[in-house]
């Protein structure tokens, strides 16, 4: 089974659709890849929230981010592995920033990095990418920034933010990344930045005209707390795991578990 890699996620765009979604540890990654049909898995610094139970994502940290990115890592063996580089891992220094890609790909395993914004970030990429290191930007609501956006709301609503938005897709096509994710944009901006740019765009509550689509693991099994609205779940884990475990204590209490079946009968050797 060959690795998939960016170059054919780039030759991907206006042929085929692009199918994203995150993973946190070895089982999830090694479910998803066995799929064949996933072509992109994000260690996301979303393990904040889904996985820590936090609100946010601002207090992971990268020894967490490699901890969880070298579990996926192993369990994959046909999808892009990309390392969702967390808060304050890049944005100080360029140093840190290559520092911090090249720790995702030596000691987590991962194919590439994503890395949130434009502006000043543009440089920490182009260094990034200077070292070797694949790297997939991230425009519209970027999490990390939540306190500057006063939560998580939709972005590019107005011309102004449209036309910026538009600008930085651009900016982060030149310099090199190989995918860009729209997160919480109008379908119709999404639209045009697809539209406008040659490199792929993945949305995540973007609408369906982006190159691809991403959602979170535990979003899609219903296993969580919190629901964005544009999540279609298409099972309800959280229901069918409390009913397991209901029905294991129940068994336990009555003495029905462990029965007979799964009760080892070996002799006690004299």
């Amino acid at each position: 089974m060959k690795k998939i890699i960016p170059q054919q996620i780039i030759s991907m765009k206006g042929k085929q659709k692009i199918v994203m979604v995150t993973a946190y540890d070895y089982i999830s990654a090694k479910i998803i890849d066995s799929t064949k049909k996933i072509d992109i898995i994000l260690v996301g610094d979303s393990l904040g929230m889904v996985v820590q139970g936090r609100s946010d994502t601002l207090r992971v940290t990268m020894e967490q981010m490699i901890y969880h990115s070298e579990m996926v890592s192993r369990a994959t063996k046909r999808a892009l592995v990309i390392g969702d580089m967390p808060f304050m891992s890049y944005q100080a220094s360029i140093e840190s920033a290559v520092i911090n890609a090249g720790r995702f790909v030596k000691e987590g395993g991962v194919n590439a990095v994503k890395l949130e914004g434009a502006g000043k970030t543009l440089q920490k990429i182009e260094a990034i990418l200077d070292a070797g290191i694949p790297v997939m930007g991230h425009l519209g609501l970027t999490p990390q920034s939540v306190n500057k956006f006063g939560g998580y709301k939709l972005q590019g609503k107005t011309m102004k933010e449209a036309d910026r938005i538009l600008k930085e897709a651009k900016e982060l096509e030149d310099v090199g990344v190989f995918s860009i994710v729209l997160e919480m944009v109008p379908a119709k901006l999404a639209e045009k930045i697809t539209n406008s740019i040659s490199i792929p765009t993945i949305g995540i509550g973007a609408g369906p005209l982006c190159d691809g689509q991403v959602l979170v693991y535990h979003d899609i099994l219903g296993y969580g707390d919190f629901k964005p609205s544009f999540v279609k779940t298409y099972v309800n884990l959280s229901e069918i795991i409390s009913k397991a475990m209901t029905e294991y204590a129940n068994d336990v209490l009555t003495g029905k578990y462990p029965s007979d079946e799964y009760t080892p009968r070996q002799n006690i050797e004299e």
